[in-house]
């Protein structure tokens, strides 16, 4: 916890020069993802545990209603990102943990909603996650695309993705926080790129 030892000056620019150290090829290669299954009308999945299912499911709701101008919001015939995350059914969550084991939790959803060429973009701080690394292996066996997003060592989740974004910073509350603030930026480049505006226009 860096926060404990840092202070608050330290932290900010620890923040800063972590910024600094982010892989620019993949944060574009995150947009490409997105925009690629927009284009090709595919899923985009998310998936997570804790702060980390938190961001899936705030990625997702910002990719579905985000990326449209405002005026298309009650536009039926507008081509829309189909995006889920799958972090949200608590009920499905709680009967698989139950029932079947917890590990299961997001396998058993890509099972009923998956198909060949969706994208499942799985986020664990840790990279060790059992239910994002099953659901991962899963999607590998079923032809989706994947994109860990990751910090410490990244785990077995990036040894085991396809392509990635990758903090090399053990502290899991600046990872999260910049897997949230990186997000923002991928959002607002889909949105450039799916509107034909700014750098895209």
């Amino acid at each position: 916890m860096l926060g404990a030892v840092l202070d608050s000056g330290s932290y900010l620019q620890r923040l800063c020069d972590e910024i600094g150290r982010v892989d620019r090829a993949a944060l574009d290669r995150w947009s490409d993802l997105i925009f690629e299954a927009w284009q090709q009308q595919r899923f985009v999945f998310l998936i997570g545990n804790g702060g980390s299912g938190l961001t899936a499911s705030h990625i997702c709701e910002d990719l579905g209603k985000g990326t449209l101008r405002e005026a298309d919001l009650l536009d039926e015939s507008k081509q829309r990102l189909r995006v889920l995350s799958l972090t949200d059914n608590a009920g499905w969550i709680m009967a698989i943990g139950n029932d079947l084991a917890y590990d299961q939790i997001f396998v058993q959803q890509l099972m009923n909603l998956a198909s060949p060429g969706d994208a499942l973009i799985a986020i664990s701080g840790s990279g060790n996650s059992p239910n994002v690394l099953k659901a991962v292996d899963w999607a590998h066996r079923h032809g989706l695309r994947t994109f860990g997003l990751t910090g410490y060592d990244g785990g077995r989740l990036k040894q085991i993705q396809q392509d990635g974004l990758h903090l090399a910073l053990d502290d899991m509350g600046m990872v999260e926080s910049l897997h949230l603030c990186l997000h923002h930026w991928v959002l607002n480049d889909v949105y450039a790129r799916m509107n034909r505006v700014g750098r895209y226009a």
